[in-house]
């Protein structure tokens, strides 16, 4: 485990903090749709601490989630005592998931929080919650909807946590996931209106997993048709460029199914593929 950061948080930290475990206290029971990423696993530790066995993780199983990430949600639960449920869903079920609009994040939040409910339900848990903060209200964000509409509580967001404030807690609280990367669902690889098949998302978990192997741990495998869009730090891509990685990432890609694999030379960025979306005036 991560060794915590020594002394006391700043005030405005611990008082988030504070007002976060009020929030998971007054709420008596919690289910929290838990994905193993920074956010998600700072909600389920501090439910955990407030709520005990009345606190559980709920992790979606699905062709867009990579196996590492399933195994390490896990490792997590497992040295903590957490009660975690691995839950099976299949978003490419839905037309609106697989056909790759802008909503698309709706149908899948929607398919896996109505999972979540019924194992909250059939385990005696009165409330579900994700976990989404400050910063997730600047960004396109459609599966905040379905979060509304099946009364998800959002407990991080409620304490006014931003991503830096949750990575300096995690610290502090000694969790391994304070400096993981940023991590979405590999569907968010797709330009928007091309399908999402299995096949592709397959091909997408191994190209980024070779890279994540050869020392890249912030990268994005963008899938454009036939063509691989990838994306790292700015820092990383002259090494990227090198002859040798090069020419192995080239040869693996194409191995994977890519007719051209390209370098995005401003380099990772969250959202990227929202750019494509229009602006409202």
């Amino acid at each position: 485990m991560e060794k915590q950061i020594t002394g006391a948080l700043p005030n405005e930290l611990q008082g988030k903090l504070d007002a976060l475990k009020t929030i998971i206290r007054e709420l008596g029971s919690l289910a929290v749709g838990f994905s193993g990423g920074v956010d998600s696993s700072l909600l389920v530790a501090v439910a955990h601490e407030v709520l005990g066995d009345r606190a559980i993780a709920v992790t979606g199983v699905d062709a867009s989630v990579p196996e590492r990430e399933v195994e390490e949600a896990k490792q997590f639960c497992a040295q903590r005592g957490i009660r975690h449920f691995l839950c099976p869903v299949d978003p490419l079920k839905e037309e609106g998931y697989r056909h790759n609009g802008p909503d698309r994040c709706y149908f899948c939040k929607h398919g896996i929080f109505t999972e979540v409910k019924r194992i909250a339900e059939e385990n005696g848990i009165a409330y579900m919650a994700e976990g989404s903060n400050t910063d997730d209200l600047g960004d396109y964000r459609p599966g905040l909807r379905a979060v509304a509409e099946l009364a998800v509580k959002s407990p991080l967001r409620e304490a006014g946590l931003s991503k830096a404030d949750i990575r300096l807690i995690s610290k502090y609280l000694g969790l391994p996931t304070w400096s993981k990367p940023a991590y979405a669902c590999l569907a968010s690889r797709f330009v928007y209106g091309e399908e999402i098949t299995e096949e592709k998302l397959r091909m997408i978990d191994r190209a980024e997993q070779f890279l994540i192997e050869h020392g890249f741990f912030e990268e994005r495998v963008r899938i454009h048709g036939n063509i691989a869009r990838i994306e790292v730090p700015p820092k990383d891509i002259s090494r990227l460029a090198s002859e040798e990685i090069r020419e192995a990432v080239y040869r693996e890609l194409k191995d994977l199914g890519f007719l051209f694999v390209t370098l995005d030379l401003r380099g990772y960025r969250t959202g990227s593929m929202n750019a494509t979306l229009k602006k409202p005036e």
